[in-house]
């Protein structure tokens, strides 16, 4: 039985083209329908772009409280990469700015760069296109208003990267697997790889495959997801009322009893001290 009052934690696959905003907002007015209800808290734990696809965690009620541990989690990708252009926001979302000659890279090279320099702790600039705040402000807002925005780096952990596919030097196209900690941005990755290989790079497509110990294999469709909040039972509002105040009775019967424990603790401590004075 589902009790999104108290909370529940759902594992989703997000769909190319959504926003994560737009997942947790399916998800928020079909429960609030549901049980009948004007407002409930639903979150996600780790954004992912519009354009990226794969594990995305959906808390609601009284589990929104756990995203920042939930997002803390070590995340795996695998990242499609083209060699020898950019673009502005680094994947698909914006148009080709540059090119840049790509024929000196070879699998050998790509390898050999990704172990030296992009393995371990690194220093990551985020891209202008992201939700960092500048000023309060998401620095995409700015960026795509044509504003100058500047990001301070930041220190990042990349664990594993290797290379899945390499197109070269046929096509200058790469596929790596990445995992790293939170705050990763593979689009900013893809950036720095062709930098470093001599050249540019953005990423063709993005798909998370794993946060913490969740995996996208154990993820459940969107439209999956919302016709189980159908149907499924689901704890309601009153009920969940009355076991929130229950475990809450519990716990401050619970905190009497360790405090008088610890009363009979600290007087049994002073009854020897008592005795020897009386002698």
């Amino acid at each position: 039985m589902l009790n999104p009052i108290e909370g529940e934690i759902f594992s989703v696959d997000k769909p190319l083209g959504w926003t994560s905003f737009e997942v947790v907002k399916k998800v928020r007015t079909r429960l609030r329908k549901r049980l009948d209800i004007k407002s409930l808290r639903v979150g996600h734990a780790g954004t992912l772009d519009p354009l990226a696809t794969g594990v995305l965690t959906v808390c609601t009620g009284r589990a929104t409280k756990r995203i920042e541990e939930l997002q803390a989690g070590v995340k795996e990708y695998v990242a499609h990469m083209r060699l020898g252009e950019t673009t502005p926001s680094f994947d698909l979302e914006t148009q080709v700015d540059a090119t840049y000659p790509w024929q000196h890279i070879t699998r050998e090279l790509v390898e050999q760069v990704l172990q030296q320099q992009f393995t371990g702790s690194i220093e990551q600039v985020p891209p202008a296109f992201s939700a960092c705040k500048i000023d309060g402000k998401p620095a995409y807002k700015l960026a795509r208003k044509g504003k100058e925005v500047e990001i301070r780096p930041k220190t990042l952990v990349i664990d594993e990267i290797e290379v899945l596919e390499c197109g070269l030097p046929q096509e200058p196209t790469l596929t790596i697997r990445v995992v790293c900690s939170k705050g990763t941005y593979i689009r900013a990755l893809a950036r720095d790889i062709g930098v470093a290989l001599g050249s540019g790079a953005h990423l063709t497509a993005l798909r998370r495959t794993r946060v913490g110990d969740v995996s996208v294999e154990n993820c459940e469709r969107v439209d999956t997801l919302i016709a189980r909040l159908e149907t499924e039972e689901m704890v309601s509002p009153d009920r969940a009322e009355q076991q929130r105040l229950e475990r809450e009775r519990e716990a401050n019967r619970a905190a009497a009893r360790q405090r008088k424990a610890q009363r009979q603790a600290r007087q049994r401590s002073r009854a020897p001290r008592q005795s020897q004075i009386d002698k």
